[in-house]
């Protein structure tokens, strides 16, 4: 949720965040209007409280028709104050309810537009020219076969569409790419942290993915819990309720789990190997820190996630994600995409968000420093999703006989391999 005084100071600029996410303007005048009723309800049932317990001061030194009259004042209180114990309650649930529909505020700098109107910030690396290495280039699906590496057959078979086995060399190369995930963000201070899969609908809803995003979490009623889509939500969770002294922070963890997607309405898309899939594995960076550093810190995410890019000798480029495209709470967004060579274009395989005070005052995430307890602010930012990396690495290190060259960091984290070779 966003800050309830900036709202009511400035609502004009909360106007126009939401009109450049494409999100409902006439929110604001209705969270304005259920905010001054919650503030005129909690007035009027302080003024009644007040007035009952002068009364309950008075009675016991009152006499006749003066303490007959308090009394009969007294009973009518009573209900008053039932009544507008009542009537605080709805509003305040009224307006808590039309608050967490407000999405964060948009920063400034961020482009305005859809999905298409992202900024390309910077393109590093030189996507090969295979015509003029004198073949054309597999995809990762003909690749994992000649590798054994991927079986989607299989995968369709016993868990459905957009399902998948990694198999021989294909599942050590998850394993690897995790441990060197790890790797990098232990050395740069980050906790590592396996998580948990399944939460309650608090934290789910506390980290805005309920909103938006609600379509492709998927929810198991009968233990009412949420399979995460992203180890964010558990990481955000971690510290739900608590005050953390500011002389602690930043807070950085580096969480590992699996991730499950519904992936609702991309029907058609997608839908050959193991780009857009239910289930696949990351490694996600978690921050939590004061909102004076929350932009530096967005920054830094940023080079981590170039650095671990680098190390793989992926080309990719780094884009600003436009408005109309950024989760409810999220104010900037980076993606990185790594080119994948047989569809010819760049395709998205971390990005990383600052959401500001947007989670921790949903979580009642706070800090404490020398001016007292304010909101704190979290980012948020994927150092590896498994199977696009994958994607990535077959593709833009393939040899014309099947085989992948490995990356030289890389090859620690698989027991020296400089190459994978094709399955005999």
């Amino acid at each position: 949720m966003i800050d309830l005084r900036l709202l009511r100071e400035d609502p004009d600029r909360v106007r126009a965040s939401q009109r450049v996410r494409g999100e409902d303007v006439d929110l604001v005048d209705s969270l304005l209007a259920a905010d001054e009723r919650r503030r005129s309800s909690s007035t009027r049932f302080d003024e009644l409280r007040s007035e009952q317990k002068s009364l309950g001061k008075q009675i016991p030194k009152a006499q006749g028709e003066e303490k007959a009259g308090l009394l009969k004042r007294t009973g009518e209180l009573s209900a008053e104050v039932k009544a507008a114990e009542a009537e605080l309650r709805e509003a305040t649930e009224e307006a808590d309810r039309l608050a967490r529909g407000l999405a964060n505020l948009i920063d400034p700098a961020a482009p305005v537009g859809g999905e298409e109107d992202f900024v390309t910030l910077e393109e590093i690396g030189t996507p090969r020219d295979f015509a003029a290495e004198g073949f054309e280039p597999r995809d990762h699906v003909e690749l994992g076969k000649i590798l054994g590496a991927i079986d989607t057959e299989r995968g369709a078979k016993v868990a459905g569409a957009r399902s998948y086995y990694l198999t021989g060399v294909g599942a050590l190369l998850e394993l690897a790419l995790v441990n060197m995930a790890i790797a990098q963000a232990t050395s740069a201070g980050f906790i590592p942290m396996i998580t948990p899969a399944l939460v309650r609908p608090a934290a789910m809803d506390g980290t805005g993915f309920l909103g938006q995003a609600a379509e492709n979490v998927y929810f198991l009623e009968e233990e009412d819990r949420y399979l995460v889509g992203t180890s964010e939500v558990p990481l955000a969770a971690y510290h739900m309720d608590e005050i953390l002294d500011a002389d602690k922070l930043p807070l950085r963890y580096a969480g590992y789990s699996s991730c499950f997607r519904r992936e609702a309405g991309t029907y058609g898309k997608d839908t050959r190997g193991i780009i857009r899939v239910h289930q696949f594995e990351k490694v996600e960076m978690f921050v939590f820190t004061t909102p004076e550093d929350a932009e530096a810190e967005h920054r830094r995410l940023l080079q981590w996630e170039k650095d671990f890019l680098n190390a793989l000798e992926l080309p990719y480029r780094v884009i600003d994600v436009a408005s109309g495209d950024l989760g409810a709470s999220a104010v900037r967004k980076f993606d990185i995409e790594a080119w994948v060579p047989t569809q010819g274009k760049y395709r998205e395989v971390t990005s990383t968000s600052n959401t500001t005070e947007y989670q921790s005052r949903r979580l009642a995430i706070r800090l404490r420093d020398e001016n007292g307890v304010r909101p704190l602010a979290t980012l948020n930012g994927t150092l590896v999703a498994v199977p696009r990396t994958i994607v990535a690495l077959l593709e833009n290190h393939q040899q014309e006989d099947g085989s992948v060259v490995v990356p030289e960091a890389l090859r620690p984290y698989l027991g020296g391999r400089s190459v994978l070779e094709p399955v005999k």
